[in-house]
């Protein structure tokens, strides 16, 4: 319980500005939507994330404890103002040639504007988050490394054959597939952003794997190799990747950004309490299978948002199908755990 201590506060506090925001605005009507609406958005962001919490808590259980640290507070200001808040605001700042601060006007004063320049640019969000999940899916499935397979030979053959070449080559030609499903006037906007996120996947490993080199000091490198700036970018982008379902989701539910605001930062914080419960607790290595489970969810994810530039995939489809590799993976994982037990 005391992993989720933090969050537990923060949405007792959150849900109390909810109310305020609401009664603020409709009396004591407005007061109850705020507050429901707030819960659902909270629920949704962690369905939509859990999975990103267990591949996370795969990563940070690696690093050392300043930037296990540095992630879970830094990280978490990035994930609820830059993600939920910021990124959106820059996306309809790009497509309207507003600044910053009339857009944050048009999303308070005229939320369905707001929600409708965001959604017009939901192909080209969704191609590049897309490109960067299926990247992270396919070089998962590609490491010759991994000794355990989930899926058996057929994974095993997968990660012996495939290379990181490859996994680029694939997730090209799936952000092309995407051009084929938009309208003329899209198509260059849609491949550009699907090209950019595998730019910014292909960078932010460059630059882990540039400062995890033990070159001039073999401590200094044991030191980076257990935590770098260029994980926390990598972590950091992943978080975004999986921010964009959620954000574009929550309009389909409100039209109030400073709800949705306050919604998905309580997800966000569920989602980090997770994966520090899942570093501490061990339980990635109690449960062999959980990280196979979340990456299968994160390919899933990718192919929902490559195929929702033309195609309307219901949030709860894209929540449950998630939670459903998780529930397998671990059902599996107890399965390995008593046969190995039986073996001993």
């Amino acid at each position: 319980m005391k992993h989720f201590r933090i969050s537990i506060m923060v949405t007792v506090v959150l849900m109390a500005v909810a109310g305020w925001w609401g009664y603020s605005h409709a009396g004591m009507a407005g007061l109850l939507q705020a507050l429901l609406i707030t819960g659902v958005l909270g629920i949704m962001e962690v369905s939509l994330s859990f999975d990103n919490a267990v591949v996370n808590a795969s990563v940070l259980r690696h690093w050392n404890a300043f930037w296990q640290k540095l992630f879970l507070t830094v990280g978490i200001l990035v994930a609820v103002f830059g993600m939920r808040l910021l990124f959106p605001l820059v996306i309809v700042s790009v497509a309207t040639g507003l600044g910053l601060l009339d857009v944050w006007h048009m999303a308070i004063n005229t939320p369905a504007e707001y929600s409708r320049h965001l959604t017009e640019n939901h192909a080209e969000v969704a191609a590049f988050g897309g490109t960067f999940l299926l990247l992270v899916f396919l070089n998962f499935l590609f490491d010759e490394e991994k000794q355990l397979h989930w899926l058996g030979w057929i994974e095993e053959k997968m990660g012996k054959h495939g290379s990181e070449g490859l996994a680029i080559l694939l997730t090209l030609a799936a952000a092309y597939g995407c051009v084929l499903m938009v309208p003329e006037a899209r198509k260059l906007s849609v491949f550009s952003a699907g090209v950019l996120g595998v730019a910014i996947y292909v960078a932010v490993n460059w630059i882990s794997g540039l400062l995890e080199e033990e070159e001039a000091d073999p401590v200094i490198g044991k030191m980076i190799s257990r935590g770098s700036f260029g994980g926390f970018l990598y972590l950091e982008v992943l978080d975004a990747s999986f921010s964009f379902d959620g954000v574009i989701g929550a309009f389909a539910i409100t039209n109030d950004v400073v709800v949705i605001m306050l919604g998905l930062a309580i997800g966000a914080m569920f989602v980090r309490s997770m994966t520090v419960f899942l570093v501490h607790k061990g339980t990635l290595q109690e449960f062999v299978y959980l990280e196979h489970g979340a990456h299968y969810a994160i390919g899933i994810l990718a192919l929902i948002m490559l195929a929702s530039v033309k195609y309307h995939i219901p949030e709860w489809f894209t929540g449950l199908s998630g939670v459903a590799f998780i529930l397998v993976s671990l059902w599996s994982s107890v399965r390995h755990k008593k046969q190995q037990a039986g073996q001993d």
